[in-house]
């Protein structure tokens, strides 16, 4: 492990998860004595459910590592020493080659055991959004305890009020505009939220003519949507904040001339990148918005349909794009908050490599670029 990620090991022990990392050891710190926590884990393999999970964009040498081609993996760290971080850890990829040989020698896990299908079903994943995690392993009967979600109640709360006023036009069409009196909008919200089956959801299918394992698909990525324009509407302030000060940042310590022009070149790279990619997601999103706005406004259900057969696709998309700008709001307060250490010439290089690696541009040959730089 090279000392840049032993650097970065070192940080996300202190930080909590987010929409790239799944930080399980610090949950197992905070939580280890609760009793829920005991009986209700992750994983059930020990070593397992005090990893990091992280949602990791592959460089060009690790690309082999696996049989189809793909540009983010999820990466299981196991910690050398939990309680010093520097000494690093050791990792696998899920699905990697090898990979169950791999996770029978290290932990004794058969084929089929419960834990490597929790890590496939994260691995299915764009992000490690924790409401998303916990929906996608409640769909395959996986409830951990709620400590390993760091949902807080005022989000949960604004996340439902939002979903409330999103499908407000679905219900209004299909039972007029009189729907307060009878709560038909909260309710049919709670059934998106929660996979509850109902007599509405199934008139809905009936509707846009899906095969059961369709619509229940494309509702999971529906949710997904929701959640996830839910999240842009919501760091678009600080995302406008973080590129400002990417673009005035200055590190502590002597700059010589080769570390300055590199930070003069990332603070325009990024700046770029961030702007693009916060687009790309929005024309994402763009695509699910017209879609719905056909069904609600234009009575036509077939571009609905087409939206929810290809949402899975979007879905990843999406979740990669949302994720790449989450990290860098999520880390940008973490390292850069009032009282944080100061930040060397160094470190805010590896910061700008970071975050440039995971705003690139899937077609970009980042590495041998960066190789120039």
């Amino acid at each position: 492990m090279t000392d840049r990620a032993i650097r970065n090991l070192a940080h996300l022990r202190r930080s909590a998860s987010t929409a790239r990392v799944l930080n399980l050891l610090k949950v197992s710190l905070d939580h280890g004595r609760d009793p829920d926590w005991k009986a209700r884990p992750v994983f059930q393999t020990p070593a397992l459910n005090c990893a990091l999970i992280i949602k990791h964009r592959l460089r060009r040498d690790e690309l082999d590592s696996f049989h189809m081609r793909r540009q983010v993996a999820t990466k299981v760290v196991i910690p050398i020493d939990a309680a010093d971080l520097k000494t690093g850890g050791r990792y696998v990829f899920v699905d990697q080659k090898r990979f169950e040989r791999i996770m029978h020698e290290a932990f004794g896990l058969e084929a089929g055991h419960p834990d490597l299908t929790t890590l496939r079903l994260m691995d299915a994943l764009p992000s490690l959004d924790p409401f998303l995690l916990r929906e996608q392993l409640r769909r395959a009967g996986v409830e951990p305890a709620p400590c390993y979600f760091s949902i807080s109640e005022s989000d949960m709360s604004r996340m439902v009020q939002f979903v409330e006023a999103e499908i407000r036009p679905l219900v209004t069409l299909s039972l007029g505009d009189d729907i307060e009196a009878v709560g038909s909008t909260r309710r049919l919200a709670g059934k998106i939220l929660s996979n509850e089956p109902g007599d509405r959801m199934e008139a809905l299918r009936q509707t846009l003519h899906l095969r059961p394992e369709e619509y229940q698909e494309g509702l999971f990525c529906w949710k997904g949507f929701l959640y996830y324009k839910w999240v842009l509407t919501s760091l678009t302030a600080e995302l406008a904040a973080v590129a400002e000060a990417v673009a005035t940042v200055k590190p502590n310590g002597k700059v010589d001339r080769t570390a300055r022009e590199y930070l003069d070149r990332g603070r325009h790279v990024l700046g770029e990148r961030i702007a693009t990619v916060s687009g790309q997601a929005a024309g994402t999103l763009r695509i699910y918005d017209d879609a719905y706005a056909a069904l609600t406004q234009d009575s036509r259900p077939g571009a609905f349909r087409d939206f929810l057969l290809q949402a899975p696709r979007l879905f990843t998309r999406l979740g990669e794009q949302l994720g790449a700008i989450q990290h860098v709001v999520s880390f940008w307060h973490f390292r850069f908050s009032p009282g944080a250490a100061p930040v060397g010439v160094e470190e805010l290089i590896d910061v700008f490599m970071d975050f440039e690696t995971g705003l690139a541009d899937r077609d970009q040959d980042l590495g041998q670029r960066m190789l120039a730089a």
